[in-house]
């Protein structure tokens, strides 16, 4: 079984009120990853993803493009020791 890491992201451009959200959350537990997804008062959407190396990966390839409606500006990631977060949930 891959390693389990730790991805915490940010998000910038045009990714509130065009449900990056609940498309990160919906992709997220279909590729396995746990974590949490929020907006950011400054209009960006933080994210944390937590599981196999491959599919945290996958996820923050998925977020430069994210929902359909999104137009992503950048993505920045930091890795950190895995906490083990549990499900993926959208956080207020």
């Amino acid at each position: 079984m891959a390693e389990p890491t730790r991805a915490h992201v940010f998000v910038s451009g045009t990714v509130q009120g065009v449900y990056y959200r609940a498309n990160t959350r919906d992709t997220a537990r279909e590729k396995g990853v746990d974590g949490w997804v929020k907006n950011l008062e400054d209009g960006r959407v933080e994210a944390v993803f937590e599981g196999p190396e491959p599919a945290v990966e996958s996820m923050l390839e998925w977020c430069h493009t994210g929902s359909p409606a999104a137009e992503v500006e950048a993505v920045e990631a930091e890795y950190e020791t895995p906490q083990g977060e549990d499900g993926f949930e959208i956080r207020y």
